[in-house]
């Protein structure tokens, strides 16, 4: 069995203790965590602070050339990089599941390795000169999940470097051994100390997002891990971003067609198997084609095949932990007690593994956990509605802030009531499309800050004001 080391300053550094990690298909063990203490984060800290008085002056187009050499090292090791994701978090290897995840990690690296931020000249006149500098924070932080594990890294690695700031980045220890052979072939092009890996249980997280040597912390993850880590920054006044949960609505217009629109809502919904923050998890379908839609979903959701992430033909893998599979069964049961209709699914089997079944629950409403609660896998709720101006008031009463969607043969109309959701991306005829130059980021309690683009970069930097 195979115990990985942390990868501070360049250096493999082992640890005295180890925890496992276990394969969520089969329940066993494929490697060895190594748990950090607070000496090993506060090297991790020193490492990335002595490399960031360099990095941070080397000129912009060598860091760009560095992210570009970063892209080709994924590319190089994807394949291996993505078996060992598919052991520890269950995704299936083909299809949407870790090769995907590899080739969105290196789409990401490539085109934020691309971007700048320019000196911005905001006046030059016989009064004098006025130019707005963006200038590298120093050291961040990260913490990642457990869903999207090496994609998120990148998302918060790249721009960071990219940027001129170092980082200390600590995985979720459902799924950490996929993150740190990242930062092993990331330091391999890299200059020692820029990119730094701790792992352990969550109070390092709470200590990494703690520490006065970190200038800025990203962390993606629940609301509720988000609020402590925002609590954390206030001592020192860290920059945050902060990508939380959703309850993502979507809502099927009268003038929709079922057939059609059947494979986008089932993808927008379970891609991942639901484990996305910004999956579809609230159904709104207008009551003149509620039975079609619902047939059409289970049409297209029964031949979607669920098994073993290493087995090729598997389209969906199993829920990642048993909290979140005790969970799933909690909501449906709920949802069955108040009168939920199970189009599909809702029996899981006893293990090995966590295999939940893509689960459809009809005839559902606002005050079932299911409906109000982000249930955070392959369950969906499917709730019908006849007025459209009501159904947005109901889509938008929620604390989350995160996507949204609406399907409909009018994409002019469809922007229409689009622009009335109250969320930071909003989709039309698809779900949870993001990209790379399109800024992602939630409102209300779903985050604070952007990712991507070059907005996204800018939250990696402190502006600086020359006049002159």
């Amino acid at each position: 069995m195979k115990q990985y080391t942390l990868l501070i300053g360049g250096e493999r550094v082992a640890t005295e203790r180890h925890a496992d990690i276990r394969n969520p298909s089969t329940g066993e063990v494929v490697g060895q965590m190594p748990l950090a203490g607070k000496a090993e984060l506060d090297r991790a800290v020193a490492a990335a602070s002595a490399a960031f008085a360099q990095w941070s002056r080397v000129p912009d187009g060598e860091r760009a050339q560095a992210c570009r050499n970063v892209a080709d090292k994924i590319a190089e090791h994807a394949e291996d990089i993505a078996y060992l994701l598919t052991l520890e978090q269950g995704k299936p290897l083909n299809g949407l599941g870790s090769r995907f995840e590899l080739g969105g990690a290196l789409a990401w690296t490539r085109y934020t390795a691309e971007l700048s931020l320019p000196v911005e000249v905001l006046q030059d006149d016989n009064e004098g000169r006025v130019e707005l500098h963006r200038k590298p924070i120093g050291v961040t932080g990260s913490i990642t999940p457990w869903n999207w594990p090496v994609m998120i890294a990148c998302w918060h690695m790249i721009p960071a470097i990219r940027a001129g700031n170092t980082v200390v980045i600590k995985p979720s220890p459902l799924t950490p051994l996929s993150t740190i052979r990242l930062i092993e072939v990331m330091n391999e092009v890299l200059p020692a100390g820029v990119v730094n890996v701790i792992t352990g249980e969550n109070e390092i997280g709470a200590q990494l997002s703690a520490h006065p040597g970190i200038a800025k912390m990203s962390f993606t993850g629940s609301t509720e891990t988000g609020k402590k880590v925002m609590a954390s920054a206030v001592e020192t006044l860290k920059r945050l971003t902060l990508e939380l949960g959703g309850n993502d609505a979507g809502i099927v217009l009268p003038d929709a067609d079922p057939g059609r629109i059947a494979e986008g809502l089932f993808w927008g919904a379970f891609i991942n198997n639901g484990q996305t923050c910004a999956a579809l998890k609230r159904l709104y379908v207008h009551d003149s084609l509620y039975d079609q839609v619902c047939q059409a979903l289970t049409d297209y959701a029964s031949k979607i095949t669920v098994g073993d992430g290493l087995d090729e033909k598997s389209v969906l893998g199993p829920v990642q932990n048993a909290m979140q599979f005790n969970k799933l069964r909690e909501l449906v049961d709920d949802a069955k007690a108040k009168g939920g209709r199970i189009l599909l699914g809702g029996d899981p089997q006893e293990g090995p593994g966590y295999f939940y079944p893509v689960t459809l629950v009809a005839d559902v409403d606002h005050g079932t956990r299911l409906v109000d609660e982000e249930q955070f896998g392959p369950v969906l709720p499917i709730i019908r509605y006849s007025d459209v101006e009501e159904v947005i008031q109901r889509a938008n009463s929620t604390s989350f802030g995160l996507g949204g969607s609406v399907w409909s043969a009018d994409a002019e109309r469809a922007r229409h009531y689009a622009l009335q959701l109250e969320c930071g991306s909003v989709w039309i005829n698809k779900h949870g499309a993001i990209q790379p130059n399109a800024p992602f980021g939630g409102v209300k309690q779903s985050g604070i800050g952007v990712e991507f683009g070059a907005e996204g970069l800018k939250e990696f930097t402190v502006s600086q004001t020359v006049l002159s």
